[in-house]
């Protein structure tokens, strides 16, 4: 079996290829990167806290542990003549299709950006489905993770994916609606859109997995050498609120809460994450597109800021919160009310509560704390301080 895992640099694809390989000792893991996040995050003045190692001396170092059977190739995707080479040599079962620009702020910085994450995260994905139709693999099983923040926030109960609609007199299945609110999530809506085509046109078995925020430091694998950690990420632009938080705690930074922080925000630990992914592996196709919504908390900005504040005094460290105007268009109170039945059969037994990640977050990050320090300037945009 080959499983074919795009994005394997990032802080997702990278563990979920040492748990793959693990897993499937005898299938063969290629991963490929194009080494954006890298740039884009230097590009912002930044920096992965966790020192990461480079792709090659990452596989020379996963094979040294006992991951012997994974691959990685540096290529762009976007590239229809790079994409089909990869496709028509190693000839997936399945595709766990991770990579994308997934960061909203980036993307909401210019045209440019805008452009470039529209361009980035919905050619590649054209480029594999067609690449499957037209290369006669229309039985690989397409595997993707979208986001949760293509639903918006609806002020009723989010499904997974599909609700049924009656409408005078008429009743009929039908994809949840694009709701986004920045140009990076409205790029996953047009993925999900040409994925539900591919499905219908051509019966490809489609599986998305909506992700929510992911956060944490650590799997398993990534633990079992220097080399084999996956980065963190802080800065306002790829940060996620969790990561960012624990950072600013460890900086002496105060943790910036934007409105009221009483908006829910789903969450999962990149531990439970990487596990579902792999699980989706075993999953048979079956000529159907299947929505699970990847989360396992959801959690105020503000109960989040408290728990940190708790967790972090228990640790010697000084917490103080603040509240700055949002920049972001959302409503300041929202619960996020969302289905994720499905996705908790999927996954099983939960591997960490949210407590125990935030609190492995802030211990595993203390030897860090020079990195918080040095690129601190990085957390919240400028203008946003000023407007305190």
């Amino acid at each position: 079996m080959n499983i074919l895992v795009t994005g394997c640099d990032g802080y997702v694809g990278w563990p979920t290829m040492l748990r793959l390989s693990k897993t499937f000792p005898d299938a063969q893991i290629i991963g490929v990167d194009n080494l954006g996040r890298r740039k884009w995050v230097e590009e912002c003045g930044s920096v992965s806290a966790i020192p990461i190692a480079d792709m090659k001396t990452r596989e020379s170092v996963a094979k040294a542990n006992g991951f012997t059977n994974i691959e990685l190739i540096e290529g762009d995707l976007v590239d229809v003549e790079f994409t089909y080479d990869l496709l028509r040599k190693f000839k997936p079962e399945t595709i766990l299709h991770i990579a994308s620009q997934p960061s909203a702020p980036y993307s909401q910085i210019n045209i440019e950006k805008c452009n470039y994450t529209q361009n980035n995260n919905n050619q590649s994905t054209r480029n594999l489905l067609w690449g499957l139709k037209e290369l006669d693999l229309l039985e690989t099983h397409f595997v993707t993770t979208t986001t949760t923040g293509v639903y918006g926030a609806p002020e009723f109960p989010i499904p997974e994916g599909f609700f049924e609609v009656e409408y005078k007199g008429g009743k009929d299945t039908v994809p949840f609606p694009s709701m986004a609110g920045s140009w990076y999530h409205m790029s996953k809506c047009h993925d999900i859109s040409n994925l539900y085509l591919a499905n219908k046109q051509w019966n490809l078995s489609v599986t998305d997995l909506r992700t929510s925020i992911v956060y944490g430091t650590d799997t398993e694998e990534t633990q079992l050498a220097p080399e084999l950690a996956t980065r963190f990420d802080f800065d306002f632009n790829f940060g996620v609120v969790v990561n960012r938080f624990c950072a600013m705690v460890l900086a002496g930074f105060p943790i910036t809460i934007y409105g009221k922080g009483e908006q829910g925000k789903p969450q999962i630990s990149i531990e439970d994450c990487v596990q579902s992914l792999v699980n989706t592996v075993n999953k048979k196709p079956n000529n159907t597109m299947e929505v699970y919504n990847q989360t396992t908390d959801v959690v105020s900005i503000k109960y989040l800021s408290e728990l940190i504040n708790t967790k972090g005094t228990e640790l010697g460290l000084n917490v103080e919160v603040i509240n700055i105007p949002n920049p972001r268009v959302e409503k300041e109170e929202h619960d996020m009310e969302m289905a994720n039945d499905r996705f908790l059969e999927l996954l099983g037994p939960r591997r960490m509560t949210f407590e125990q990640g935030i609190e492995q977050t802030l211990k595993r990050l203390i030897p860090f704390k020079d990195t918080f320090d040095k690129y601190k300037e990085s957390f919240i945009d400028k203008k946003l301080l000023q407007a305190k």
